[in-house]
């Protein structure tokens, strides 16, 4: 007996499954000739009325929640809420197929089936990505904004060149050429300081460009490779000060276009060069009458 009834059950429930189905079809060619008649936004008001009540006075929302929403999602593109736009703004570094890998999304696709949340929450975990903005433009369009992380340096580690933010943080390590212009550091805690020392030679105006490399030297301060082969060590403290003192030298006498290996900026009363021959002199060039 007991098998009976669930086997009658089972047949009961297949039958109001298929009867189910059926009056979704016959409504779904109702509103879409209600669409023609009347309007896209007419017939997404009265679908969402009648699918919540639909589910509601069916008690079906756990059985079939699934498959009316997909059923919501196929009839809405068919009255025109698929979509058929992508607009991108502020992608300036981000590779393009990594950005539709995650959205996954194509023209055609229901445009509610689309989750702008999901779909953001992804594309912030891109090492590019800072925030993004998603959001759906009924009826046809997703829109996407993104505020990106601005490359600021090459960082050299364990044999690897990375592209780095100015918080430090790893933009990538592939496809560095278009950042080949950006300054070199190097040195394992070099990103965590990194930013500060930019910032101080891009407020020395034709600075910048000299520069190949810079070193982060014993965990307190840092050296600079020049691009003409020369080394200059700058001290632990007052870096921006000696920074300065150093284009004074080089206004004055351009130093930096001497026949020198390195100089020294450690010192706050003098800056001590060493000539390529190996000798070491003081040089001392006079600003206003005052040694540098």
């Amino acid at each position: 007996m007991s098998r009976s009834r669930k086997t009658k059950t089972g047949n009961l429930t297949t039958k109001s499954g298929i009867k189910a189905r059926r009056a979704w079809n016959d409504k779904a060619a109702r509103l879409t000739a209600l669409a023609r008649r009347f309007g896209t936004m007419t017939v997404i008001i009265v679908l969402l009325i009648w699918t919540g009540s639909w589910v509601f006075l069916g008690g079906a929302a756990a059985r079939s929640g699934i498959w009316v929403r997909h059923q919501v999602y196929e009839l809405a593109g068919h009255v025109g809420f698929s979509v058929e736009n992508i607009l991108v703004e502020g992608r300036m570094h981000s590779d393009p197929d990594v950005l539709r890998a995650v959205l996954n999304v194509e023209r055609g696709d229901p445009i509610f089936a689309f989750d702008p949340k999901d779909a953001r929450d992804l594309l912030e975990r891109i090492s590019w990505v800072r925030e993004a903005h998603v959001e759906r433009r009924l009826p046809d369009t997703i829109y996407i904004g993104l505020i990106e992380r601005e490359p600021m340096a090459l960082w050299q580690s364990k044999g690897k060149i990375r592209v780095i933010d100015p918080e430090g943080v790893t933009l990538t390590d592939l496809k560095i050429a278009p950042y080949k212009d950006l300054i070199i550091i190097v040195g394992e805690d070099a990103p965590k300081h990194a930013a500060e020392l930019i910032g101080m030679i891009s407020a020395e105006p034709g600075l910048n460009d000299k520069i190949e490399a810079a070193t982060w030297v014993g965990e307190r301060r840092w050296d600079l490779k020049f691009k003409n082969g020369l080394t200059v060590k700058l001290p632990e403290k007052d870096t921006g000060l000696a920074l300065r003192r150093l284009m004074q030298a080089q206004e004055a006498d351009h130093l930096l276009e001497k026949d020198l290996t390195s100089i020294d900026m450690r010192e706050n009363d003098r800056i001590i060069v060493r000539t390529k021959p190996g000798a070491v002199q003081d040089y001392k060039a006079g600003l206003k009458g005052n040694n540098i």
